[in-house]
């Protein structure tokens, strides 16, 4: 069974269930609510997100929320309870931390066996079979393939947790030359935002205040946070392009596709669109990271197959089994 799942460092998704928060608490009892029970612990979820860390394969926190999203995908999913699931794992990197890492990560997945563990009162034993990791604007591009194929230059840009993704695009295939990872990603505009939201209103805003505002939900807090907190996340969005315009990309003379982080900011066009140098043509990418993980993996869209010529060869070669002997891992 394929799942794909996005590592992010503010979130975990996949494809069905609802995203959550990149947070985890252990305890050895029973805890009250919802709890994972795997090695002798109990695992529950925090709203509070694990620090920023480049390397996530330091201890099994990432190991074990990757095992609730397996949980709740196949919850989502309806599928039937058995005595064992085989799972196939794509999963993503940024492209600055590809290189170094994507080995590293793909073996911390695998070699583990049967894992058995208690999910939400359901006993759930699966087997990671396989996994393959691919650079993540690689797989935002593949969502929207069918229509970059016609531009002839176009820039995929991932905001995630803690790094902005970037990727050009000409005609289609990807120009190797233009993609990085920068460290501009929401986590820092949650920081700016709490400092000022302090420094200047005298308020205590924690990630889920930012979350509310920046989602549009009603909130308690006055008028001015309001406009605080959608003025630094225009400037954010601002700067960030601004970054690109000195990379060389401008994207004032060529398509752009910007990925926001899942949830965070609400309708990205409207910042998009307020930028102080407007985008030439915006394009609203139609599906998540985690989606693109799956669909980059080898699944199907549209009855299409997603391969694309465009990703690149790499350089340890590990079959990547999702997908007809391509390979997986270090790009070239």
């Amino acid at each position: 069974m394929l799942i794909g799942v996005d590592h992010g460092n503010k979130q975990i998704k996949t494809v069905h269930c609802a995203p959550f928060v990149s947070g985890l608490q252990q305890s050895l009892t029973r805890p009250f609510g919802p709890s994972l029970q795997y090695g002798g612990n109990y695992y529950t979820l925090s709203n509070e997100r694990i620090p920023y860390r480049k390397d996530k394969t330091g201890d099994d926190r990432f190991f074990i929320l990757t095992l609730i999203a397996i949980a709740e995908e196949l919850t989502a999913r309806g599928v039937d309870e058995k005595e064992l699931y085989r799972i196939q794992l794509p999963v993503g990197l940024p492209p600055a931390h590809f290189g170094a890492q994507a080995e590293k990560f793909t073996a911390y997945f695998q070699k583990k066996g049967i894992v058995e563990f208690q999910y939400r009162d359901k006993h759930y034993a699966i087997s990671i079979d396989d996994v393959a990791c691919y650079p993540q604007a690689y797989a935002a591009a593949a969502t929207m393939l069918h229509t970059l194929m016609n531009e002839a230059k176009a820039v995929v840009v991932d905001i995630g947790g803690f790094t902005a993704d970037y990727l050009l695009m000409k005609n289609g295939k990807a120009d190797l030359s233009s993609c990085d990872s920068l460290e501009n990603g929401v986590i820092l505009l949650y920081n700016k935002i709490r400092s000022r939201g302090n420094a200047e209103l005298d308020l205590l805003l924690d990630e889920g205040d930012v979350d509310a505002i920046l989602t549009g939900k009603q909130t308690q807090y006055p008028p001015s946070a309001v406009r605080l907190v959608e003025q630094l996340a225009q400037e954010f969005v601002n700067d960030l392009f601004s970054t690109l315009r000195e990379r060389m990309l401008d994207l004032r003379y060529c398509t752009a596709a910007p990925f926001f982080c899942a949830g965070r900011l609400r309708h990205p066009e409207k910042w998009v669109s307020r930028c102080s140098s407007p985008i030439s043509t915006p394009m609203q990418p139609d599906m998540s990271i985690c989606t693109a993980l799956k669909l980059r993996a080898g699944d199907s869209y549209g009855g299409q197959e997603r391969t694309g010529a465009f990703f690149p060869a790499v350089q340890y070669q590990r079959p990547d089994p999702f997908s007809n002997g391509r390979t997986a891992g270090k790009t070239t």
